[in-house]
């Protein structure tokens, strides 16, 4: 790798810690291709992204950004996982860690706060940005169906009293 190319590789992840919620470093200990194939299809599926980076040019790209405290975790072979919503990539990647041993989650950082492993996996348990809005629509829209279902019940009522009296008249 020549000293343009590592520029620009530093450039890339400068705007990827720019722009994402969350990074997740991983340790890999001796993946398989295949394996190594499906996290990043795992990865992918989930919204994030996953990149093997050198650890010299991602300290680099770490500077004037919210992740500069990742810089530490950045030793041995490493690689970050990294989404703009801050659940996806922790959640894939941890989803992951659970079916191989050759992976290790070292920690990460959420925006300017660094977290360790267990950090990471706090918030792997939490429900995803979109599981959160469906949560909330469900909340909001719940309130209005029991106000229609309490408008229409004493009508209801009234109505079966009235064939109650109706069948006793006609009996």
């Amino acid at each position: 790798m020549d000293r343009s190319q590592k520029a620009e590789s530093v450039a890339s992840l400068n705007a990827v810690f720019n722009e994402v919620g969350v990074v997740v470093v991983t340790r890999n200990l001796g993946m398989s291709v295949a394996q190594s194939t499906a996290l990043r299809s795992k990865v992918r599926e989930a919204g994030a992204s996953y990149k093997v980076a050198k650890n010299r040019l991602a300290r680099l790209a770490t500077k004037d950004t919210q992740y500069e405290g990742i810089a530490d975790l950045l030793t041995g072979p490493t690689a970050l996982a990294s989404s703009v919503d801050p659940v996806a990539a922790a959640k894939a990647v941890v989803d992951f860690a659970k079916t191989t041993d050759r992976i290790e989650i070292v920690g990460g950082a959420m925006g300017s706060q660094v977290l360790d492993a267990e950090g990471i996996k706090a918030l792997a348990s939490m429900p995803s940005l979109d599981e959160l809005r469906a949560r909330l629509i469900g909340l909001v829209q719940a309130p209005a169906t029991k106000i229609a279902q309490l408008s229409t019940a004493p009508a209801a009522k009234l109505a079966r009293v009235f064939a109650a009296y109706a069948e006793k008249e006609a009996a």
